[in-house]
């Protein structure tokens, strides 16, 4: 079997994450690390952990004789993934986690600031309105180097994306899980899934919930971590006369402790009202669409209460 064997290819937000971890505790199974090799989205200048297919294939070396997999979000919303995956393998599974898309939008906005390099306007409803001139280059932070990722709408047009990967590699090859299904019954889904990569689906584990909604206490400290000035680093060298691999430990660990102590778990801000209504309106045929695709009732996705109270969720849970 060609490895990687299957895909989780997004959406983000949608709790990929936690089945990327609850996956990796299987015996059978090997996620790469990290879950996200941005490998196969060619039409995104997204951070490729392998810049060629030996190099890609090399990230599952250690995963040697198990059922291998990734977990990249982005190749739901690009639109050469799925064809460049199945000419790859195109006997490759296929995992797709969805969810109500307004709530995607708020969750991966909120994510964006926390990376502290995609995205720098705080307040989403400012964010929603500049999309028709981001999508023209315009109001772009310096240090985004995938534009894309900020028009949010296009970002949860779901129903082309399914679509695109069924007419890729056709129904049976594709798994659509919905996140509401996952917190309910995340048991039963992890036995699905894997059934369908082909591990045993007997394996228990414990689901500990993860990736609760984070905000950066200083942003001005986030970009400092994130991207640390030259000058700093040259300073390093001085401080820590040490050989160079001990020195970028030092330096990781420093790293890691600093935005520990620089992130904070918050609950996001509930949309506003009127522009949650307005973007339900927008999304509205998408997820009918999505509804018909799909054979499932979705229509709380879009209905006044449903769009709502969803928003309001608890951001503690699988992939907020």
């Amino acid at each position: 079997m060609k490895q990687p064997s299957f895909f989780l290819v997004g959406a983000p937000k949608c709790g990929t994450t936690a089945l990327c971890k609850y996956l990796n505790q299987h015996p059978e199974i090997f996620i790469s690390q990290p879950k996200e090799l941005y490998y196969f989205d060619a039409d995104f200048k997204t951070k490729k952990y392998a810049n060629s297919l030996d190099e890609y294939l090399a990230k599952f070396a250690a995963g040697d004789g198990k059922i291998c997999g990734e977990g990249s979000t982005t190749y739901l919303y690009s639109k050469v993934a799925a064809k460049n995956i199945y000419r790859f393998n195109p006997e490759a599974k296929i995992i797709v986690m969805l969810r109500n898309p307004l709530t995607v939008m708020h969750s991966f906005h909120s994510q964006l600031l926390f990376n502290g390099s995609s995205e720098t306007v705080q307040d989403f409803a400012i964010a929603i309105e500049l999309e028709a001139e981001r999508k023209l280059g315009h109001h772009i932070p310096k240090r985004c180097q995938t534009p894309e990722l900020l028009l949010y709408r296009e970002v949860v047009r779901f129903a082309e994306q399914i679509e695109r990967y069924f007419t890729v590699f056709g129904k049976e090859q594709v798994k659509i899980v919905i996140f509401d299904d996952f917190q309910a019954e995340t048991a039963t889904v992890y036995r699905e899934i894997l059934e369908f990569v082909g591990a045993d689906s007997t394996f228990e584990t414990s689901f500990v919930r993860i990736n609760a909604n984070k905000k950066a206490r200083s942003s001005v400290l986030q970009s400092l971590l994130k991207y640390p000035p030259a000058k700093l680093l040259q300073l390093g060298k001085y401080l820590l006369p040490v050989p160079q691999s001990w020195r970028r430990r030092a330096l990781e660990q420093a790293k890691a402790r600093l935005t520990q102590l620089n992130t904070q778990t918050v609950s996001r801000s509930p949309i506003d009202r009127q522009l949650r209504q307005r973007l339900v309106k927008d999304l509205q045929l998408d997820i009918q669409k999505l509804e018909c695709l799909l054979g499932r009732d979705l229509s709380a996705w879009y209905s006044e209460e449903g769009a709502t109270t969803s928003d309001l969720e608890s951001d503690i849970h699988h992939g907020a």
